[in-house]
This record gives structure tokens, sequence and C-alpha cells, in this order.
């Protein structure tokens, strides 16, 4: 399997790949419904990610995210995210908050979740600002209207960014093969990419850590192990 999903992939002329929370669990990353430890371990992360957690406690909501902040700041990109970006031709779609993937070297990466390294109004305005993950900042208010700053992701309920969106689902239109990697597939609309891909009869292939259901070639394992030697030339 591995052997065929290397020959589609140097035929490739649209190649784009498509990762989630698995592709950064093995640098210390937890996935989201595991990224509450010591204090946090009373909360539910989906209830903290949403605009009514954040209505109701601000300060909360942002002292959670800060402290992920920090996680990925002290977290090192892993053999995979470095393949990924030693591949300037393939485009990376990627549902993660982190920034491992630039952090690596990938200049070409859509964020359809947002990112942890930028805040923004919560009330509309446009005002964002870039965060130093390993220094993040406290709860604010806006220097432009005065609502609270809050981080640049998608929350349960809300809309995925237009601009990422649209260009994540004309790539996947477009792609010859569609790599997935790390991700179960059940968060949508992002999950129907997958489709996307499909319908344009793109070859797809999953990389993951337990086998999975999508259709396409299957490559069983660990994405640090596997992604490597798929990706190389």
């Amino acid at each position: 399997m591995l052997d065929a999903a290397k020959a589609a992939l140097r035929k490739a002329v649209r190649p784009v790949t498509f990762s989630g929370a698995g592709l950064s669990a093995e640098s210390g990353i937890p996935t989201f419904r595991e990224a509450q430890t010591g204090l946090w371990a009373m909360y539910d992360p989906m209830a903290l990610a949403s605009p009514e957690g954040f209505a109701t406690d601000p300060e909360l909501v942002v002292g959670w995210y800060n402290e992920r902040r920090r996680n990925v700041a002290s977290a090192q990109p892993n053999a995979a995210h470095c393949a990924m970006a030693g591949r300037q031709d393939i485009v990376h779609v990627t549902q993660n908050v982190d920034n491992l993937l630039e952090r690596a070297g990938a200049n070409d990466v859509v964020h359809l979740h947002g990112s942890l390294d930028r805040d923004k109004c919560s009330g509309g305005c446009g005002h964002r600002e870039d965060i130093d993950l390993a220094n993040p900042l406290p709860l604010r208010p806006c220097p432009l209207c005065g609502h609270w700053m809050r981080p640049d992701v998608v929350w349960f309920g809300e809309q995925l960014p237009r601009v990422g969106w649209l260009r994540a689902d004309q790539l996947a239109a477009e792609a010859d093969v569609f790599v997935v990697i790390g991700t179960s597939a059940q968060v949508y609309p992002a999950a129907g990419l997958i489709a996307t891909a499909r319908r344009a009869d793109a070859i797809v292939i999953e990389v993951n850590i337990e086998p999975g259901a999508t259709p396409g070639i299957q490559l069983t394992g660990p994405a640090g192990r596997i992604v490597p030697e798929l990706l190389s030339l």
C-alpha cells in the first residue's frame, strides 16, 4: 500500500494534504478533547470553546487558551511536520490551530479553524493582533472598540473563515492526490473536503494511527513514521 501511495504522489500534479490533531499529537499537543489537564480537568473543553462560554467567563476561557498556547510554544515539529514542510510543491490544509507546520518551514498552509498565534476582537470590528505563544497576553479590551479580545480560532457554532474555506474547497476540488493525515474526519464542514476530492477523482491516501473508514489507500501507523517515507522523493 505504501508503494502504491508513493507512486500516486510521484505522478501527482496537484497534491494536497489535509491534517488533523493526530499530526501534532506526536509533538505532545493533546487532541482537543484531551486538552484539559491538571487544574483544567474539571472543565469541558467543548463548553469553553464556544461563544457562550466566553460570554459567561471570558477570563476563564482566555486562561485556558493561554495554557494551550504555552504548550504549543514548548513543543517542537515532529518528523511528519518536517517531511510535509520539505515538500514545497504540496499545499497543506489543516484543522490544527498550532503553528508547527510553519515552524517546520511550510510556506503554504491553510488553517481552517484559525490559529492560536493571533487574537481578534470579539465585537467584530476586525482588529487582530499577533500573539507570542510563550508569553500570551491576558484578557484585555480591543484598543479600537473596547470589546474583549479573544483567540482567533473557530469555536463551536461558528462558521469557518470564508477565505480559508473557499481556498480549501477549491484545492480539494482540483487535487489529483489528497493525503489525509491524523484526522478521524468527524468534524464538519472540514471533513467534507475528503468527499469533494473524491468527487474530483482524486486518489485519497489516509494516514492514521488506527484503520480509517475513508475509501482509498489506507496507511496505518503513526504519522511521524509513515509521512516521511510517504513524502520522500
